[in-house]
């Protein structure tokens, strides 16, 4: 299994003092050292972490393919095209959202979404869509003719955090899963099993299967045991624990749990 390492937090520390320390493009060698085996940024519309100039330097640079999410807008996906990544990932984005909150809608933005599909496939950059994992949402990207899905595990990771670690005894607490253990242990095993047959299905249909969102060192083995998961992207886990393990050992950690 593939192991993409999101560089986003550094630039969120950087911009926390609106300095150039530390630049996300240092972290290119070391991750590629550690073994990553691609690297991925969000170029936000807000470009509240990686900026334009970021993007452009990170695939200039990097010696690993360089997976840049982005949402559906008309001038970010001009913008792709001209920096040209090796994959193009479609997401959903609101502008006061902290993080991403789902998957994309293809249903609602579907003319939208195939209009930016061909223009990215028009400069040869391969396509994935950042979806929940639905039967609806797998057979909408197969139609679409995109070569990757990122399967969403956003709701599995806030539903194990809530679980086995001390997340509702915090300001952080998620208020739609402050549920009795009983009742979030079979949410656990729904939403890995809903997880498990979108990629079975999302194969079958000769799509290449990816997932992220919220894993980390304690949850990452439930996802990446899915043997028709191809690649996990995971980023603020790694960079957090690399504040006190560095950046090296806190992706080859991750990679042998991986």
């Amino acid at each position: 299994m593939l192991l993409g390492v999101n560089i986003d937090h550094i630039a969120v520390l950087r911009e926390a003092r609106q300095i150039n320390d530390p630049n996300p493009l240092d972290a290119l060698g070391i991750c590629k050292l550690a073994g990553a085996d691609q690297i991925t940024i969000h170029l936000r519309e807000d470009r509240r972490h990686i900026h334009d100039n970021d993007a452009k330097a990170i695939i200039q640079q990097s010696s690993l393919p360089v997976n840049l999410e982005c949402a559906i807008d008309e001038e970010i996906i001009d913008i792709v095209c001209k920096l040209k990544p090796s994959r193009a990932t479609l997401v959903p984005e609101k502008r006061e959202e902290v993080t991403t909150e789902g998957g994309l809608n293809l249903d609602t933005y579907y003319t939208k979404i195939k209009k930016a599909i061909k223009k990215l496939h028009d400069n040869e950059i391969e396509v994935s869509l950042f979806i929940d994992p639905t039967k609806e949402m797998i057979e909408l990207s197969s139609k679409l003719k995109v070569e990757w899905v990122e399967l969403h595990t956003g709701t599995f990771a806030n539903i194990y955090a809530m679980l086995h670690s001390n997340l509702s005894q915090t300001h952080h607490s998620i208020e739609e899963f402050e549920l009795p253990k009983k009742v979030l242990k079979d949410l656990l095993h729904k939403s890995r099993k809903d997880i498990k047959k979108s990629a079975a299905l999302a194969q079958q249909l000769n799509l290449k299967v990816a997932a992220g969102h919220g894993l980390n060192y304690q949850n990452v083995g439930l996802i990446s045991s899915i043997k028709t998961i191809e690649e996990l992207n995971i980023g603020q886990s790694i960079i957090a624990r690399s504040v006190f393990t560095g950046l090296e050992k806190a992706i080859k950690d991750m990679k042998d749990l991986v």
